[in-house]
């Protein structure tokens, strides 16, 4: 049982995408990370493995960059952490930037609960966390956002680590409706395996 103090942990991912509300869109953008030890990179950071990881091996800020060929609609960031696992390179407060390019990235506001209070800050603030930190990527009206590129900036780690690490990023887009008519949402495995036509 988490201490009210710490960072909860969202649901895993996999549950999102089985409601059939939202679809991982990782693989349609181009990874860069500002740094990384060898090995330890972007293949790791999105092999759906738990226990691999990204290393950077630089200076801070340590920068993932997500870049998409085309300007695409995102609901949910969800960023795998494990203070038990990684103590002082696990991120303590990280910024999330969405923009067009490197030159016109703007902070978005993230939702933080942190002693059952709720606060709108412009960096996350992580303390211990243990699962998945589900970031909503959401405009001013509860919106997802549309974008070409994001960039998550680790900007400190606990006890003043210098390098990081990250275990995986997802990054999800909401299912839209189909055109033809609305038709009740595909939720078993079983009925997923057949909900679109090969």
């Amino acid at each position: 049982m988490t201490t009210p103090n710490k960072t909860p942990p969202g649901a895993d991912p996999k549950q999102l995408e089985r409601t059939g509300t939202v679809r991982e869109i990782g693989s349609q953008a181009v990874w860069s990370l500002s740094s990384c030890k060898p090995g330890f990179g972007v293949d790791q950071l999105r092999d759906d493995n738990l226990e691999t990881y990204w290393q950077s091996d630089g200076s801070q800020p340590h920068l993932v960059n997500i870049q998409f060929r085309r300007k695409t609609t995102v609901k949910t960031l969800c960023i795998y952490a494990d203070y038990k696992s990684d103590e002082s390179y696990t991120p303590s407060k990280i910024s999330v930037r969405v923009g067009n390019n490197f030159h016109n990235l703007q902070e978005i506001r993230a939702f933080s609960r942190r002693l059952n209070m709720g606060v709108w800050n412009k960096q996350l603030e992580l303390v211990e966390p243990s699962g998945w930190i589900h970031v909503p990527l959401t405009d001013t009206h509860k919106k997802p956002i549309r974008t070409f590129m994001i960039q998550i900036a680790v900007l400190a780690n606990h006890q003043n680590g210098r390098d990081t690490h990250m275990r995986q990023i997802k990054v999800y887009t909401p299912v839209e409706e189909s055109s033809i008519g609305k038709f009740p949402r595909c939720t078993t495995i079983d009925f997923m395996m057949y909900r679109s036509i090969r």
